[in-house]
């Protein structure tokens, strides 16, 4: 079996990470997407509401499977989850220079686990969970908003912020 993990913060899914899992989705038998949790960094979405949401967006895939890990690094996650590929999506130059290096350095950490690098068409290559936090608070940032998230997290935007 083919068995993979995805990992981001998901802070929120955005319609870029969804086709991400709508393509590893098919390619594997089982898809883990799983939320990394770094306790550095401030979140919009507490961590419970991430993995609702996820689970939500998620639900009509059989073989997507969501969890949360912390304190470890990704390869060694994808280890404990019996996984045999990472799937990373590379949106720009400057995500595929970063992917790059953790490819390597995941391969020094564990040379049994592939990365598989994934690029999202055009049309939804430069969204990201921060462009989409940014674009709240203008008038008429709802209708901006909803072009680019699944609808579960455009609810939650309207609950969160309005």
């Amino acid at each position: 079996m083919k068995k993979a993990v995805y990992a981001a913060s998901f802070d929120p899914v955005t319609n870029g990470h969804l086709w991400v899992i709508q393509q590893a989705a098919r390619l594997f038998d089982q898809l883990i997407v799983a939320i990394g949790i770094n306790p550095e960094k401030d979140y919009t979405f507490s961590l419970e509401e991430r993995l609702d949401l996820l689970d939500e967006t998620t639900s009509q895939f059989d073989n997507v499977a969501v969890a949360s890990y912390e304190n470890q690094f990704l390869v060694t996650y994808a280890r404990g989850m019996e996984a045999d590929y990472i799937v990373r999506g590379i949106r720009t130059q400057t995500d595929y220079e970063f992917e790059r290096r953790m490819r390597y350095i995941n391969s020094d950490l564990d040379n049994s686990i592939t990365t598989i690098f994934l690029m999202p068409p055009r049309e939804i290559a430069e969204i990201s969970s921060s462009f989409i936090k940014g674009l709240v608070g203008p008038a008429g940032w709802q209708d901006v908003v909803k072009r680019y998230v699944p609808e579960p997290v455009f609810h939650k935007f309207i609950e969160h912020f309005e």
